[in-house]
Parts: C-alpha cells; structure tokens; sequence
C-alpha cells in the first residue's frame, strides 16, 4: 500500500477535528483528498489557489497531501511538519496525525532520523496508539538501532497483542542482533495471522539460513 493511500485512510478517525466545523471547507478538502488519490497534479494546483485565497490550515494541508503524493516528500514532510506546530486552533489529535504523517514521509524520503524525530514529537502527545510505536520502530530499525526499535514494539504489542507486523518487525531486529529463536518465535506467530504474507516468508527463509549458518559453531 502506498504512502498517501495510507495517509488518507487515516483522515476518518479526525476528520471531524481537522475540518474544524467548516462545511465549505470539508467540501475543498474531500475534492482535494479525491485528486490527491486519482490526480495529484490537479490537486497541487488546487492547493495553490486555495492558500492564495487565504493560507489556511487545510489549505496548506491539502498542499503537503498534494506534495507527498508528487513524490516530493522531504518538501511534504516540512510542511507537515510546520502545520503541526502552527499557532492556529487546531486540536491536539490533528497535530498528532500531521507529525506522524510527515514521519512517515520523511520514511519514504530515505530520511529515518527525520522521521524518528518527528515520530518523538507526536508520541510526546500521546502514548496510546500501538501504529505509531511501529512507526518508530521502523524508523529506528532503518537506522539499525535494534534495541530501541525492539522497545518500541514491545510497546506496540503491549497495547495490540499479536499484531503480525510488529512480530514481524520485532523478529527482523532479533535476527540482526543474533535472537534466532527469539526471531523464529516471533515470525511464528506473525505467519499464523497472515500465512500468505511474502515478506513474512522472506523473513522465516533468512531466520533459518542463520540459523544453519550458527548450527556448526553449536557442535
């Protein structure tokens, strides 16, 4: 799934917030959502014309939405970024959304110290979402930092038991540090929720190439 299909599919949960009560608003914002997903270029140049008529927050979110979608992500994850700690009414739950948002396309810009920092300062705000403690841990793991990232998803499985991607990320990390059976027991539970998933099964082939590859030395 794609970046900015995942970043629309979390806009029902605040939606309510981020439109801020504004009907003419939220009919911009749903056309722009729906350009952003079949037609980013047109969507961009609405975003344009809109923040000429007044630079509002959704405008200037419509805008970053617009950018992400381009591809251009560092440029997106900025303004994300900037609109998260604007000064307007906004809810805490939409700068929450719009930090871990630019996280994840400082991600996808390559960039995981970036996005760790952003992904610190939406959990600064709340300790309750086991997404965005995955999150962290990706960004974390992307810069082979595996203990924190091992932390982090036990967090994540703290408040989601059995989620099969934070196994699945937990295990990675505990074949890098050398965990095998850690790893193996983790990758174990994840196949059993989703046995069809191709990277799980990548996983359980390199767990077990380690695996060989330590037995000789256990003689």
């Amino acid at each position: 799934m794609s970046l900015i299909t995942l970043m629309i599919a979390s806009l029902p949960m605040s939606q309510s917030a981020i439109l801020l009560n504004r009907r003419d608003e939220q009919a911009r914002l749903n056309s722009c959502i729906e350009y952003v997903e079949t037609d980013p270029d047109t969507a961009y140049e609405d975003s344009l014309a809109w923040l000429s008529n007044g630079n509002r927050p959704l405008a200037r979110y419509c805008n970053a939405l617009a950018l992400i979608a381009l591809d251009q992500f560092e440029q997106g994850a900025a303004r994300l970024e900037a609109l998260a700690n604007a000064p307007e009414a906004i809810t805490l739950d939409d700068r929450t959304l719009f930090m871990t948002q630019a996280g994840n396309a400082w991600l996808s810009a390559g960039l995981p110290e970036a996005a760790e920092t952003a992904f610190d300062a939406a959990l600064n705000m709340t300790q309750t979402d086991p997404d965005l403690f995955k999150d962290r841990a990706a960004a974390r793991l992307a810069q082979e930092n595996w203990l924190s990232g091992i932390d982090d998803l036990n967090a994540a499985l703290a408040l989601r038991a059995g989620d099969a991607e934070a196994l699945a990320l937990r295990a990675r990390a505990q074949l890098a540090t050398g965990e095998l059976q850690q790893a193996e027991r983790d990758l174990t539970e994840a196949l059993r929720a989703q046995p069809d998933n191709i990277e799980f099964l990548v996983l359980r082939g390199d767990i077990r190439e380690a695996q060989r590859l330590k037995a000789p030395s256990e003689r």
